[in-house]
């Protein structure tokens, strides 16, 4: 399926809600819940099989995994590399390669487009919270909501995260839903949860 280099971002709205529905659809096989997550042990946890030091800001880490690579290659073509480089501190919900790969061929690459650039921040500022959001810190907050709690990212609208027997389930703005793979990973600047399922704001 291929997409015009031109694509408003209206039409880019209805795109991502229609390939990330689509791949709640298929859920069942290709993303499922999994298990609960574990907390974060000492030292940091590894993501994608590579070390992460704590010592070392978001963007840096991220580049050493090789499950982030579309991320990071995302985050630069949004011009947000230098933010999230910076003192912070952010919590960032990372989508992995896999998480990208469910979207409708094409979507990734249209979304990197120079004229989709706004549509493309919108989209990855809906996955940093601003402050260091721990996963017991979700925990208590889930625990003070009946189950439930809600999160205003950076780029202004709400998740909302439910604790699933103790899988922690993100739910976006369209009533997506993604979830935490491997918490608590540990930088100078923040910390990052990598999640299975690309979120998404109300765009257009």
């Amino acid at each position: 399926m291929r997409f015009s280099t031109k694509l408003p971002v209206v039409a880019m709205s209805g795109l991502l809600m229609v390939a990330v529905s689509a791949a709640e659809a298929r859920a069942p096989q290709d993303s499922p819940a999994p298990a609960p997550a574990a907390a974060a042990a000492t030292p940091n946890p590894a993501v994608g099989g590579a070390a992460m030091d704590a010592a070392k800001p978001i963007t840096e880490n991220a580049a050493a995994a090789p499950n982030l690579t579309t991320l990071v290659k995302a985050v630069k073509a949004a011009g947000l590399d230098a933010t999230l480089s910076g003192p912070g501190p952010f919590t960032v919900f990372a989508p992995t390669n896999d998480a990208f790969g469910r979207l409708a061929a094409g979507t990734v690459d249209t979304l990197m487009k120079p004229e989709n650039k706004a549509t493309l921040v919108k989209v990855l500022t809906y996955h940093v919270v601003p402050g260091i959001i721990t996963l017991e810190q979700l925990k208590q907050k889930m625990t003070a909501g009946g189950g439930t709690t809600t999160l205003t990212t950076v780029e202004g609208a709400t998740l909302t995260v439910t604790d699933l027997n103790g899988a922690i389930q993100l739910t976006d703005a369209n009533g997506n839903k993604s979830y935490v793979e491997v918490p608590d990973v540990r930088q100078s600047n923040g910390v990052v949860h990598v999640v299975n399922g690309v979120l998404l704001p109300k765009l257009g």
